[in-house]
């Protein structure tokens, strides 16, 4: 019996480049402690995602899954628009 959760990972970043055709580049930041002395450091990654309807805005904040590979660059694909960017400018 399969498990329903799924074993791919998946992150939440924000929408920096929409000029791809079906592609957007997303930042996603995370928070870890330093090795040595413990203060917490921002580490920050892009990643091309997948977006067939070319629907995404630079500003969004989207939640991207791990995918097959689409092309030489994209393995992540768009599964959600958590809140579009004309959303986050008037609060």
């Amino acid at each position: 019996m399969a498990s329903t959760k799924s074993r791919r990972k998946e992150f939440v970043g924000r929408v920096v480049s929409n000029k791809g055709d079906k592609t957007a580049v997303v930042l996603v930041e995370r928070q870890l402690p330093h090795p040595l002395y413990g203060k917490r450091i921002k580490r920050s990654k892009k990643y091309h995602a997948h977006d067939p309807e070319n629907k995404l805005k630079i500003g969004d904040i989207v939640r991207i899954r791990e995918s097959r590979p689409i092309s030489k660059l994209k393995r992540w694909v768009v599964v959600e628009v958590i809140q579009t960017a004309n959303q986050t400018e008037t609060e």
